[in-house]
């Protein structure tokens, strides 16, 4: 465990520690000699926000996606990074700085990661009842988030996506169960955990390392809480 992650382990509530959205644009340079800095488009570039913007059952306000077949929509409203995993890809990669959203995330959070984080959780995104913002919104863990060519092209390196997959460093996605104001800084209350045996690592590692494990993968396959792009995927497997 790295000093970030046992710091975060004493906190009471795991928040969410950047805010980011971004809208498809141009990235990259024409003519670049290195493949992976030409020009791609691609919503993957995002910027944090200070204040507070509205959660809908889609997304953040100011947030898109180029890819609509793969990306986007209800079942991947908020792509969720656990800030913990910065400090060893920083070290791995070679970087030495490392912003939030290097890996395309609208939350970076605080207290929260793949080993800690079940298909089917419900967090309140703080408490609410601030003026003018009402009941605070629910999110619920929805699948984990599969790598793409866009983490290699975003930091530069490639291979990356294969090392998301060996170390499970992918993050994962959130569905909106009710809408309202999300920030920085906002705690996340857990209200429910149905399947506390479908961790997001180990959804990871059944479909990416355990494939022999076919009646566990049959199992979450039958989450009623997995998105079904990945109960369809596994049940394929």
């Amino acid at each position: 465990m790295s000093d970030l992650q046992e710091q975060e382990a004493l906190v009471a509530a795991p928040f969410i520690a950047s805010l980011q959205i971004g809208m498809p644009r141009q990235n990259g340079f024409e003519g670049a000699a290195d493949p992976l800095q030409r020009p791609w488009f691609s919503g993957f570039v995002k910027e944090p926000v200070t204040g507070r913007l509205w959660l809908s059952s889609t997304g953040l306000t100011g947030d898109g996606v180029a890819d609509t077949k793969n990306h986007g929509g209800p079942e991947k409203a908020v792509l969720a990074y656990a800030r913990s995993h910065y400090a060893d890809w920083s070290q791995q990669l070679v970087i030495a700085s490392m912003p939030p959203a290097s890996f395309g995330e609208n939350f970076t959070v605080s207290g929260l990661t793949e080993e800690t984080v079940c298909v089917g959780d419900t967090f309140a995104v703080g408490n609410g009842g601030n003026e003018g913002e009402g009941e605070p919104p629910l999110i619920q863990v929805s699948q984990p988030r599969q790598p793409c060519w866009k983490q290699e092209r975003r930091l530069g390196r490639p291979g990356l996506i294969a090392l998301m997959v060996n170390t499970g460093r992918t993050g994962w996605y959130f569905r909106v169960l009710r809408e309202g104001w999300a920030h920085a800084g906002a705690e996340l209350f857990l209200r429910e955990r149905p399947f506390p045996e479908w961790t997001i690592a180990r959804a990871n590692r059944l479909r990416y390392h355990d494939k022999d494990d076919h009646d566990a993968m049959n199992r979450l396959a039958a989450c009623p809480l997995l998105s079904p792009t990945w109960q369809t995927a596994l049940a394929k497997k």
